[in-house]
């Protein structure tokens, strides 16, 4: 059953996303920025976590998961260390994701030629 609440978390989360991208003069940045700052007020609440509990990786997989990461991080951080803790808690928990697209977006820059 998890995978069944993965995919229909995930696939209304691009529904969504290509409701708000077809019927509105939002670009994708837009609606990117927007599903970070959704998933980070849902952490906020402690919302998303039951949405993980729900639904498993596919909760875990679009861009809401990255503003929960970041707010889940701070705020766990910011118990121990105060405000400082903040700052250290967002790069905690996303570090490894903005590694991995630096990394991968150069090697990838290296084998594709830009548009004109």
């Amino acid at each position: 059953m998890i995978y069944v609440n993965a995919f229909i978390f995930a696939g209304l989360v691009c529904l969504i996303g290509q409701i708000i991208l077809d019927y509105t003069k939002l670009t994708p940045g837009h609606v990117t920025s927007l599903f970070v700052c959704i998933g980070a007020f849902l952490d906020t609440f402690e919302i998303y976590d039951k949405i993980i509990l729900w639904a498993g990786g596919g909760a875990l997989v679009p861009i809401t998961s990255f503003g929960h990461s970041l707010i889940h991080g701070a705020l766990e951080r910011a118990n121990n260390f105060g405000i400082m803790g903040l700052a250290m808690g967002m790069f905690d928990m996303t570090s490894v994701g903005i590694v991995s697209a630096i990394i991968f977006s150069f090697f990838l820059s290296l084998f594709f030629e830009p548009k004109d």
